[in-house]
């Protein structure tokens, strides 16, 4: 019994957390105020509109797998923006979450193509802020990582971390 813990310690320490490539790093993300199903719906229609113009597709949560992932995480939003028919490059994810509900989080990778990445972003994101004037920046860490909700302040600028949680973020900020 002893050498099998002893085994499966050892093959625990080796399996450490693995590297992501560049191009996934979070380089932008937004909240968005989406409370009603109106919201989300014309939400969807801009990130298909926008992505069919560049070729990319949208696969949205439907309200079946929402309500599924709600019995363990309470989300009323779910869809990301893809490269390819086969999902080879995510270019945007947005969700709610149960302490946002209705504040649906956008978040925009680097990309494989920093350009074409930059150049969907810039088309898109001067349009969610025309719907949804009330759009707000969030801060990325300098890990790639989006600070928890309650460790943010809405300031006129969009979010920032708050000073007596920026210990946490090795106050490293964006």
């Amino acid at each position: 019994m002893r050498r099998l813990i002893l085994c499966l310690t050892v093959i625990c320490t080796a399996c450490g957390v693995a590297e992501q490539p560049k191009w996934t790093e979070t380089i932008a993300a937004y909240e968005v105020p989406l409370s009603t199903d109106t919201d989300k719906a014309r939400f969807i229609r801009l990130l298909r509109e926008e992505g069919a113009s560049q070729g990319f597709h949208v696969d949205a949560a439907s309200r079946g797998a929402l309500a599924i992932q709600s019995e363990v995480s309470p989300m009323t939003f779910n869809a990301a923006v893809w490269r390819g028919e086969e999902d080879e490059e995510l270019m945007a994810s947005a969700m709610d979450f149960e302490d946002r509900i209705g504040r649906v989080w956008i978040s925009f990778p680097l990309g494989q193509d920093p350009a074409r990445s930059a150049r969907f972003r810039e088309k898109l994101v001067p349009k969610i802020k025309e719907f949804w004037p009330a759009t707000a920046s969030l801060p990325i860490m300098p890990s790639g990582a989006i600070p928890l909700t309650r460790d943010l302040v809405r300031t006129a600028a969009g979010y920032s971390v708050n000073p007596s949680a920026a210990a946490k973020y090795n106050d490293a900020r964006r």
